[in-house]
Parts: structure tokens; C-alpha cells; sequence
């Protein structure tokens, strides 16, 4: 149900007034729709407020521009200016300060949440007890002696390992005759060379064959059974 007129005009003056800028009628209609107003019941609370020198208007060729009347507002002087200047310093401070404090507030709301609740820390504490008895079953385990790894599943996995270093030296090995070949007569400096084309060695990225070859002979070392 649309305002009735009165009110109509009642709800637009008091905008006009707080606003006390140039409006147009399409400026107070957009403000106003959650009143419910038309703007055409609008545009007829606006003539009738002009008309009747509540508010003050100016025509611009078809527009017509509404403000509110100034003769109804005090105009502070200068000692008046400047104590507002003074109050508004004042309660932007306190604004930055009550800022600060809910700042505050705010981080330590988020520290506690962060916080493990009592019931949180006591399933905690099972489940890193369960974590703990599981591992000192399996150390129990390693120093009886146990065996882990099925004794064909070591041998299928050194076997593998075997053959991929065997790969890996006899690759090693014909890299170097060809790159001996190539540098041999060559006129470039083999450490440019090398770098001009991007080569790596194992060592230029912490890999050693060697290292690779102790651990089989290491593990062929230990006895059965461990």
C-alpha cells in the first residue's frame, strides 16, 4: 500500500533536508524505494513542497533541481568551526582507538578458537598413545629379530637394483669414451664445453654410483633373517 500524500511529502522533505544537496526527482526516487513511492507521486510532493517555500528549486531547461531551504540551518562562525573541528578530531581518535581494541579483541578471539577444547587434547593424547604402543610393538619386533620383507622379495628388489646400476655404469662408461673422443682435438675448453650444453654429472647433482653400488654390498653384508 502506497504512503498517502502528507506522508508522501513528509518522508521526501526529510530527505531533501538531511541530503541538503541538489537533487532531482529521479536522485529521491532511487533513494526512496524502500518506502514504496512512485515517482510520480514523488515529482507531485516535490512541486507541492516548492510551491509552498519549503523547499527551494531551480529549472535548468526541462530539470528542475530541489534543495533544502539554508535559511532553516544555523550557520556556525568561526570560534564555532573550530571548537567542531576540535570534536571531530577528538572522536576520530576515539574511533581509531575503539578500532585498536576490537582489533584486539578480535585477534584474541582468534588465538582461542585456534586452541585445542579439553576434549580435543584427550583424544589427543589416545590416539598419540595408540601411535605409540603401535611403534613400540614394531621396535619389539626388529630387535627379536624379525623378519619384515619375505626373503624372495629382498632378492627380487636387489636384483632390480643390480641391473638398473649396471644400466647406469655401462652408460656412465659410454658417455665418457664419447665425450673423451669429442674433447680430445676439440679447440673449446671441456668445462665451457660441458656447461655450452647444458651436461650434468652425477656429482653436479648430488648423485653417486659408487654410493649406490656400496648399498648392495652392504645389504649382501648383513645376515639373513634381518
Amino acid at each position: 500500500m502506497a504512503p498517502k500524500s502528507d506522508s508522501a511529502e513528509a518522508i521526501v522533505l526529510n530527505f531533501v533536508n538531511e541530503q541538503n544537496k541538489p537533487v532531482n526527482t529521479q536522485n529521491v526516487a532511487d533513494a526512496l524505494q524502500k518506502f514504496n513511492l512512485k515517482k510520480a507521486a514523488i515529482q507531485k510532493a516535490l512541486d507541492n513542497l516548492a510551491d509552498g517555500g519549503r523547499i527551494s528549486f531551480k529549472e535548468y531547461g526541462k530539470q528542475k533541481i530541489y534543495l533544502a531551504r539554508q535559511d532553516q540551518f544555523q550557520i556556525p562562525n568561526n570560534e564555532e568551526l573550530n571548537q567542531m573541528k576540535e570534536q571531530n578530531a577528538d572522536m576520530q581518535k576515539q574511533l581509531e582507538d575503539q578500532k585498536k581494541a576490537i582489533s584486539e579483541v578480535e585477534a584474541e578471539i582468534k588465538s582461542l578458537q585456534s586452541n585445542l577444547t579439553l576434549e580435543q587434547i584427550f583424544e589427543r593424547e589416545v590416539n598419540l598413545r595408540l601411535e605409540v604402543q603401535e611403534m613400540e610393538e614394531k621396535l619389539t619386533k626388529l630387535r627379536g629379530g624379525v623378519t619384515l620383507v619375505k626373503p624372495e622379495e629382498r632378492k627380487a628388489v636387489e636384483g632390480m637394483l643390480s641391473e638398473m646400476i649396471g644400466h647406469w655404469r655401462k652408460r656412465k662408461r659410454m658417455f665418457k669414451d664419447l665425450w673423451d673422443t669429442l674433447t680430445e682435438n676439440s679447440p673449446k675448453d671441456p668445462k665451457e664445453f660441458k656447461e655450452e650444453l647444458g651436461i650434468e654429472y652425477d656429482e653436479d647433482v648430488g648423485v653417486s654410483l659408487q654410493s649406490f653400488n656400496d648399498l648392495i654390498q652392504n645389504g649382501k653384508k648383513r645376515p639373513r633373517g634381518q
